[in-house]
């Protein structure tokens, strides 16, 4: 139901009652603004609650996907309205950490509710000694492991899509999809 459409809405500002004395016992100009107050009085509602809509906590699941649009989150309409809330509260904050670990592994937990860890660094080398010859040439691959969180089962296609887009271009990803948290390997 749209906002527009609230059956028996009262205007709180009514308009009849600002007119000149004049008007006061007027039918038809009483009906009149009776007609503009029922077509004024969600727009008035609206703006009087006007900071809860912009909370995307408690604002309509409608205005949630508006309010995802204004900061770049992510939004699928198959996702929990709690996900999807969720997602816009935590948008500035992965923006912030996106391109990182971090940040990739922040956005498949929120996302598609699965647990990962990344290593490697994508070949990024440097020297601290200026004129030096640089470092050798690392593994130019990062390995995304995923596994079950959220949901029991994880979707290999999403997750890999989702690891694609955000991974930077210049990097080689490969994901690995594990049935559980990986063990420690000499660490």
């Amino acid at each position: 139901m749209s906002r527009a459409a609230v059956p028996g809405l009262p205007s709180r500002h009514p308009i009849g009652g600002l007119l000149p004395a004049l008007y006061a016992d007027d039918d038809f100009a009483q009906r009149f603004t009776a007609g503009l107050d029922t077509v004024l009085a969600p727009v008035f509602t609206t703006l009087d609650s006007l900071p809860a809509y912009l909370d995307p906590r408690v604002a309509p699941l409608d205005f949630v996907a508006w309010l995802a649009s204004w900061v770049g989150a992510a939004d699928d309409p198959e996702w929990s309205a709690e996900l999807r809330r969720e997602a816009v509260v935590r948008a500035m904050e992965l923006h912030r950490w996106r391109g990182t670990r971090r940040g990739l592994v922040e956005r498949l937990r929120l996302t598609l509710g699965v647990n990962a860890e990344v290593s490697g660094d994508g070949a990024a080398v440097w020297s601290r000694t200026p004129g030096a010859e640089p470092p050798p040439a690392p593994a130019a691959e990062v390995l995304v492991r995923v596994w079950p969180g959220r949901d029991p089962e994880v979707d290999e296609a999403r997750v890999r899509e989702a690891v694609r887009a955000l991974c930077p271009v210049h990097v080689s990803c490969r994901v690995e999809i594990l049935p559980g948290p990986p063990a420690d390997e000499g660490r």
